[in-house]
């Protein structure tokens, strides 16, 4: 259970303090000094979260919460609050024995310092009108000016942790409160200017994310923050309600499946109900501050399943009708899985770039100052929100085929324009790529041994390349193999010889770090030759074989994409093994264009797609859940707001 240690001089005064600490699930014991709150920090089990707090801190308690809960971070402060998970609990271990050691005298608003051997940085408390003495005048008048207490051994021991490791996650508090008075005209204001703020307004604010889709945040986000809040006080968790925008997506799918304008409309009004619930668990764990490792990872794979499942229940209910749009599904899949790529890879390329500018980012900041361009330029993208908006209506009022015709239209424009976009900035902008980044674009790049022993044989030669060789190895690779995949007779042999020659490219590809200013494009397109391939095979295949080809697809795509999580999670990647064990991407662009050669003009083919699906899902599958139950892998969670 976690501790709440009371450590500072006593108030006379009553404070809710104790019982806020017992509601956010403290046990609370008292310190009177540094030696005495070391002592009890020994005594509280090194699996549990221990917070440091002065006893004359006021403020409310979501400020708290903020500080003393979050999953998130190590180490957390406000003014007069301290808490530490135990990775940073040796940190705080060695700064109360510091403290103990020399212990610091007062600081106010009227200038007096501590002596400079001891003296701790000077941190402002949070009151809302943004300055400390501004915020105290006001309640109290002119000619007053009231102390706030600015060295509380808390405050001491978070400006210790500042020099290491473990340095404190500060989290922006906005107009909540959090404060130690130090005389009781300063407890009087604070006092006022805590009631002054409606605190459960700013957790439900709070709780939506600051940055989020046009749709979400004017359609959606006004009334799911209140089914988030509802949850919260009947105890459910974001995966529980994670857990159910699936079942209700499924449902959705299964609707569309009946191919009866009953089950598109249905399926439509569902698949809205599902995003509302996929808002509503973000939502509570911000709310709640109920992070975890786990729900981020169901959270982000749970959106991708709802929707590729959606597809399939289109082109089920569409062949209900003799019409066959499984083509179309697979092609609004593999599209909408490279469009997601292309973000993750450029992210992963430029996030800690060194010398990160470029004319292009700084247009596109001017622009974000213009209010109504922010909207339009988050729209066209077409994120989830509006995406799944635009499915939603178009299968209550059309067809599948007009569904996915147009979301294909849609989803190939945004993906011009973003791709566009980030080709220019990554041309203009004068960036140092780092050895992590370059790693990371080898991690989604997920080539198997096929590519890695053409990439130590071709290392040397692959230095003395032009800087764009890399991409353009890639880009002409996937063009060609993919293109041949299309033109070539069914059971021909030519699409192997192009798949050969794409084990080749693959591994020039990646034959050295891809630290070049576009090689963020070479993870995309390997990713566009394997289901463009696959695509363009089952097509070709006269026995119906794009529903075991969509089958296949979307396993690789759950491998891709939990690699993807893995990496923003910072819980590394899958292990090299599992990858060398599934092919690689180049390895598996092989083996269909063989299987295809081989069995393209019987119905073996679709039973070698079936089967390959079934062992890829397996093997991926089973390592990707034990790693994420498992895992201790840090909390996070999605607060970008980027489009998904």
């Amino acid at each position: 259970m976690p501790t709440a240690i009371l450590t500072g001089p006593a108030t006379g005064a009553p404070s809710p303090l104790a019982d806020d600490l017992r509601a956010l699930g403290f046990q609370v014991v008292e310190a009177a000094t540094a030696t005495q709150a070391a002592a009890r920090l020994a005594a509280v089990p090194a699996a549990d979260r221990v917070a440091v707090v002065d006893p004359r801190f006021l403020g409310h308690r979501h400020a708290l919460r903020l500080a003393l809960t979050d999953p998130r971070f190590d180490a957390a402060a406000i003014p007069g609050a301290l808490s530490v998970q135990p990775p940073a609990r040796p940190a705080l271990a060695d700064a109360l024995e510091s403290a103990a050691r020399h212990p610091a005298g007062r600081t106010s608003l009227s200038g007096h310092e501590p002596p400079a051997a001891t003296a701790a940085p000077k941190r402002e408390s949070a009151l809302p009108n943004g300055t400390v003495a501004g915020a105290l005048l006001s309640h109290t008048g002119p000619g007053a000016a009231p102390a706030l207490a600015a060295d509380t051994l808390p405050d001491r021991l978070a400006a210790a942790l500042d020099t290491g490791a473990a340095a404190p996650h500060r989290p922006e508090l906005g107009v909540l409160v959090a404060a130690v008075p130090a005389d009781e005209a300063g407890r009087a204001a604070v006092v006022a200017a805590i009631g002054a703020v409606d605190e459960e307004a700013v957790r439900l604010r709070s709780a939506v994310k600051s940055r989020d889709g046009f749709f979400t945040t004017h359609f959606i986000s006004p009334y799911s923050r209140y089914l988030a809040r509802w949850c919260a006080r009947r105890g459910l968790t974001p995966n529980q309600v994670t857990t159910a925008s699936l079942v209700v997506a499924l449902i959705a799918a299964a609707s569309a499946a009946t191919g009866t304008r009953a089950g598109y409309i249905a399926a439509g009004a569902l698949l809205l109900a599902s995003f509302v619930l996929d808002c509503a668990d973000g939502q509570l764990a911000r709310y709640a501050l109920k992070y975890s490792t786990l729900g981020a990872w169901l959270d982000a794979t749970f959106d991708r399943v709802k929707e590729y499942a959606f597809y399939a229940g289109l082109a089920l209910g569409a062949s209900r009708h003799g019409d066959d749009v499984w083509a179309l599904a697979l092609g609004a899949m593999t599209l909408q899985t490279c469009r997601h790529v292309v973000d993750f890879a450029f992210n992963e390329a430029n996030h800690d770039a060194e010398a990160n500018t470029s004319p292009t980012a700084a247009l596109s900041g001017r622009l974000d100052s213009v209010g109504w361009t922010v909207w339009v330029r988050r729209m066209i993208v077409l994120p989830i929100g509006e995406r799944w908006a635009l499915i939603a209506v178009l299968t209550a009022a059309g067809t599948p085929r007009t569904t996915f015709v147009v979301l294909l239209v849609g989803c190939g424009l945004a993906a011009c324009y973003t791709t566009a976009g980030r080709v220019l900035r990554s041309l203009t902008r004068k960036a140092r790529r780092t050895d992590r980044a370059a790693l990371a674009l080898a991690d989604l790049a997920d080539s198997g041994f096929l590519a890695e022993a053409v990439a130590r044989a071709a290392a040397p030669a692959a230095r003395r390349l032009p800087a764009f060789a890399p991409p353009a190895l890639a880009l002409a690779g996937a063009a060609a193999v993919t293109a041949t995949a299309a033109l070539a007779p069914d059971g021909s042999g030519w699409p192997v010889l192009a798949a050969a020659c794409y084990v080749v490219t693959s591994g020039l590809a990646v034959a050295r770090p891809l630290k070049g200013a576009l090689d963020w494009l070479v993870p995309p397109a390997f990713r566009a030759a394997e289901y463009g391939t696959v695509l363009a095979l089952a097509a070709a295949n006269m026995n119906g074989s794009l529903p075991f080809a969509y089958g296949l697809v979307a396993a690789v795509a759950y491998h891709h994409y939990d690699t993807v999580y893995r990496i923003r999670g910072g819980a590394g990647t899958p292990p090299r093994a599992l990858v060398r064990a599934a092919g690689g991407h180049e390895g598996r662009v092989l083996l269909v264009t063989v299987l295809a050669a081989a069995l393209g003009h019987r119905s073996g083919f679709q039973v070698a797609l079936t089967v390959l699906a079934a062992v890829l899902a397996l093997l991926v599958l089973s390592e990707s859940i034990r790693f994420w139950v498992s895992s201790g892998a840090p909390a996070v969670h999605d607060e970008t707001g980027e489009p998904a």
